[in-house]
């Protein structure tokens, strides 16, 4: 069954010489021949302010390019992000997107009670790194995708949300090669 997919590409450098780029271009060419819908969201592309308090958070004007990109997450039933690992976390500039885009009244509804809005979506988290893999899993804690999983995506009714971590990205083209493989083979899948 074809599925409404959005890919947020999280690199920061909106260059498409990066690993997360080919990945992001490899899910959505296997997941397009799959007869999937896809949108692409190029978080290094926005332009957007940060946020500085409580008050813009909750109830600070959403800039126009957050607006669309609500907008294509509210139309997706999966979502793809990719991001690499900078100091054992998500770079500040996906991290700035992520907390404008899910703030009140569209990641969730407030009151006493919070509710999550985004209920009925998947996701899935691929994480390049420098370092091993599992390293950053077991000794790490795998922080970055714990985050995104449980008080980002998950908070806002997201599930179920699976993780890719794709560690020593500088090592072999054959590595390389198995990876773009398996991007198009989720994307296929639409998973």
């Amino acid at each position: 069954m074809a599925r409404r997919i959005v890919i947020i590409q999280g690199h920061p450098d909106p260059e498409p010489v990066h690993l997360d780029h080919a990945l992001a271009a490899a899910y959505r060419e296997g997941a397009e021949a799959a007869g999937h819908d896809v949108r692409v969201i190029e978080v290094g592309r926005l332009d957007f302010p940060l946020l500085r308090n409580k008050q813009d958070f909750d109830h600070g004007e959403t800039p126009s390019a957050i607006r669309e990109a609500q907008q294509v997450i509210d139309w997706a039933e999966h979502l793809l992000i990719l991001h690499p690992l900078w100091l054992g976390d998500m770079p500040a500039l996906l991290k700035a997107f992520l907390e404008q885009v899910f703030r009140p009244g569209f990641g969730f509804e407030g009151g006493k009670r919070m509710r999550p809005r985004l209920r009925g979506r998947s996701a899935r988290v691929v994480i390049t790194m420098g370092m091993p893999a599992f390293i950053y899993r077991w000794y790490f804690g795998a922080h970055s995708l714990k985050l995104l999983k449980r008080h980002i995506l998950g908070f806002c009714g997201i599930a179920p949300i699976r993780g890719t971590l794709l560690g020593l990205v500088d090592t072999s083209e054959a590595r390389r090669h198995r990876w773009l493989d398996r991007m198009r083979a989720l994307g296929r899948a639409g998973e």
